[in-house]
């Protein structure tokens, strides 16, 4: 199997868990995700298989949005409701305290990762370091909130979207944005809305996967070159189609037709994808960037 495919994580299991059952349910071993989701969070998940997963970072890279439940007045070490709590405070804050605090978390902003992460330092995932009651100093990272919305206000809980880049932690932005209101603040739910061009009505649960199987209905798996609608398509004679299949570079003269652009989709006299090749200025050829061998 080859494609692209949003699940419904639901609550309960991580992301790699999700990936395992799905390799039982589709009898494939090459899966990947894209934008892993916590145990407690729930939502689009982007799942990739077979000559798909080299898409995993053309996903990575996609902007996300989400719906999340910001509890104020709790701080814990997790910084969500998962976590052991750290402390309490009353909340007594206005629209207009709320308002303007969120106005400094639009925009690029910078976010400490928090210790409860799969962030790598010397080699140890931070999670591991935080089970042993370990801290360490970590660098601040660039991310850019495009959309910071509030959805519905019940002090001492906000409810909120966000729409942000790849690295952008919920749950650090909940505390965050808890401190910066003086009285603290955790994650207490989490629902991904989007992930790049898939939203919660493209996604199905691990049980719909199950019964579409069953029935032989792979429809809800995008082909791979779905995902460079810029690139124009070209299909090869057969005198190039060995040359397509092993990678070699390709005349330039088959692109003729599509002066100035840049990126193809090469395609066999019988229609198969094989990948994407890329016009390189004062070459006699085009080169391939990425290949997806069946």
């Amino acid at each position: 199997m080859n494609g692209v495919f949003a699940l419904y994580k639901e609550k309960g299991y991580t992301s790699f868990d999700a990936v395992a059952i799905l390799r039982g349910i589709l009898h494939e071993r090459k899966i990947g995700h894209a934008g892993t989701l916590d145990p407690a969070a729930e939502g689009v998940l982007v799942i990739v298989c077979g000559s798909a997963t080299k898409l995993v970072d053309y996903f990575n890279d996609e902007d996300k949005s989400y719906e999340a439940k910001l509890l104020l007045g709790v701080t814990t070490d997790t910084q969500d409701m998962t976590g052991e709590i750290l402390s309490r405070h009353s909340v007594a804050v206005s629209e207009e305290e709320l308002s303007a605090v969120l106005e400094n978390f639009r925009g690029d902003i910078r976010q400490i990762p928090p210790m409860y992460s799969a962030v790598q330092i010397d080699g140890k995932r931070l999670y591991d370091l935080a089970r042993k009651g370990k801290t360490v100093e970590r660098k601040p990272r660039n991310v850019h909130i495009s959309e910071l919305t509030v959805i519905d206000t019940s002090l001492p809980s906000v409810s909120l979207r966000v729409t942000c880049s790849k690295g952008t932690y919920i749950r650090t932005l909940c505390n965050d944005i808890g401190e910066a209101l003086g009285c603290g603040g955790a994650m207490e739910d989490l629902l991904r809305i989007r992930s790049g061009a898939f939203t919660l009505k493209d996604a199905k649960t691990l049980d719909g996967i199950r019964e579409a199987v069953r029935r032989g209905d792979l429809s809800f798996v995008h082909p791979v070159d779905e995902f460079f609608p810029d690139c124009p398509k070209i299909y090869v004679g057969e005198e190039y189609a060995a040359l397509l299949v092993n990678g070699n570079p390709l005349p330039k003269d088959l692109c003729r037709m599509f002066p100035g652009i840049q990126r193809f989709r090469m395609y066999l006299p019988d229609g198969k994808f094989v990948g994407v090749y890329t016009r390189r200025e004062g070459r006699g050829r085009i080169y391939p960037e990425k290949i997806f061998p069946e």
